[in-house]
């Protein structure tokens, strides 16, 4: 029997299965969901910048008075369009994963240990170099880029030529030798061996410490506390003490600077306020964060007159009409992003009201996107765009979207629980369990069975990787 054809008279090769076509509203708006907050308002200055037709009633007014505005012309408005490549700095890396962004740091650190290189003794040459180095620093102050490819970056960039040898002298020899002790470290052992080296008081716990990191790491990582002593040739208890002074190290040393200014640089602008006003949950955003823009008057009017004969004025007249039509656009995104994010964040608080009452976790109930989805008759992909990224400002703290949802299972009796609920308990039993004799995961489905959750070893086991617990034996103390 011959296939039936799925060819139309539209065109050869074409199916009947319809293929749907993004509007320019839709694909800005599915690109604007995905900003948080603080994103967005610098979407939205890009867009003032870019765009001359938009612009900021606020800001508007603290410039001269209408009547002194000049008249429009063509020169005048091509001269506004400034190309977006100009207004911001290419102090990035070639590579677009963030974790190799050149200059990827908290503004604290890099002043910082900037400040402190401007003391040390070194030529023109050696000190950019440097400083390059710092600025490919993470915000914890290791270099997690090898040199070689920062070998290529600082020919390209400074047009400077060096060697991984250079580099590696100048790592070792001076950013490794600044405040705070362990910044520049390439992993966890250099940083924590930076940091025994540098201490004046040399007792056998930390000579044992140092001996430990630099000859039997691995053995250490892996809590094989016999095998170092036997290796080393000292007792328990010293072992004990070298590992005490190992566990006081700082394993993210570039965290540590000027406190405050961390805390203001890591602080969250929430996406989203709940309100409880008598057991009635207000959900609002934020809108001192969003300039409330609109397409300029002078423009709308300019186009609003008969385009005069010359190619002069029809290309002034087509280049206002398109950057006119494409604020409209941007403006009705904004529009529908707000209407969007608050039909979702209305429906996960309807479907979680018992947890928004009081903030307890015990109360949330297994969520999933398509939950949401179904309450608000959006796509599945959409409430994703919302819940990834954003926060809200609760009574009781503020939260991630992802924080309020979950999937669920059954207990004995027949309940259907959050998984939130039973990795409460799996963290609980292993916070209170003997770190001499850790709980193993069979131990802990038995442990959580006897509590009425039925659970397998293997979902155990992805539960603690979830939540960041290691095995038995890497919990282990002595």
């Amino acid at each position: 029997m011959a296939k039936q054809s799925s060819k139309t008279g539209l065109g050869i090769g074409q199916t009947t299965a319809q293929i749907q076509t993004l509007t320019p509203i839709q694909i800005q708006t599915i690109k604007l969901l995905e900003l948080p907050l603080v994103e967005l308002e610098q979407k939205i200055q890009k867009e003032i910048e870019e765009n001359p037709v938009l612009e900021d009633p606020e800001e508007s007014q603290k410039d001269e008075n209408p009547e002194e505005r000049k008249k429009l012309s063509l020169s005048e408005v091509k001269d506004d369009t400034i190309p977006s490549y100009k207004l911001y700095v290419n102090n990035r890396g070639k590579d677009e994963r963030p974790q190799y962004n050149t200059f990827s740091v908290k503004e604290s650190l890099y002043q910082s240990l900037l400040d402190q290189l401007g003391y040390r003794k070194m030529d023109e040459r050696r000190r950019k170099i440097a400083s390059f180095i710092i600025c490919s620093l993470d915000s914890s102050g290791y270099l997690t880029r090898d040199l070689s490819s920062l070998e290529n970056d600082i020919y390209l960039r400074l047009n400077i030529d060096t060697t991984v040898e250079e580099l590696e002298n100048i790592l070792t020899e001076d950013i490794q030798q600044l405040d705070p002790v362990g910044v520049g470290a390439r992993n966890t052992k250099e940083c924590l061996l930076l940091q025994l080296k540098a201490k004046e008081n040399r007792t056998p716990a930390v000579e044992h410490a140092q001996q430990i990191l630099e000859s039997y790491y691995e053995e250490f990582t892996k809590k094989h506390f016999e095998k170092i002593m036997a290796r080393l040739n000292i007792t328990e208890d010293e072992v004990k003490e070298a590992y005490d002074v190992i566990r006081k190290l700082n394993l993210h040393p570039g965290g540590q600077v000027d406190d405050s200014y961390t805390d203001q640089t890591m602080q969250i602008v929430p996406d989203f306020i709940l309100e409880n006003e008598d057991g009635n949950l207000v959900v609002s955003l934020p809108k001192f964060y969003i300039p409330q823009i609109k397409v300029s008057k002078d423009y709308e009017k300019y186009l609003e007159k008969r385009p005069g004969v010359s190619k002069t004025e029809k290309e002034a007249s087509s280049f206002v009409k398109s950057k006119v039509d494409g604020a409209k656009w941007f403006l009705e995104a904004i529009r529908r992003r707000q209407d969007t994010m608050q039909r979702t964040m209305e429906a996960i608080v309807s479907l979680q009201r018992d947890y928004f009452l009081d903030g307890d976790d015990t109360e949330l109930k297994p969520m999933v996107l398509r939950n949401v989805a179904e309450k608000t008759g959006l796509d599945i992909s959409t409430i994703s765009r919302v819940v990834n990224s954003k926060y809200i400002q609760t009574p009781f703290g503020i939260y991630p979207l992802k924080h309020f949802f979950s999937e669920g299972m059954s207990t004995d009796s027949g309940e259907e629980v959050s998984t939130r609920e039973i990795k409460k308990i799996l963290q609980q039993s292993v916070e209170n369990e003997d770190k001499s004799q850790p709980l193993t995961d069979e131990e802990l489905v038995d442990l959580l069975t006897s509590k009425g959750y039925k659970i397998s070893r293997r979902t155990i086991a992805k539960y603690r990787s979830q939540l960041n617990i290691p095995i038995a034996r890497m919990r282990r103390e002595i």
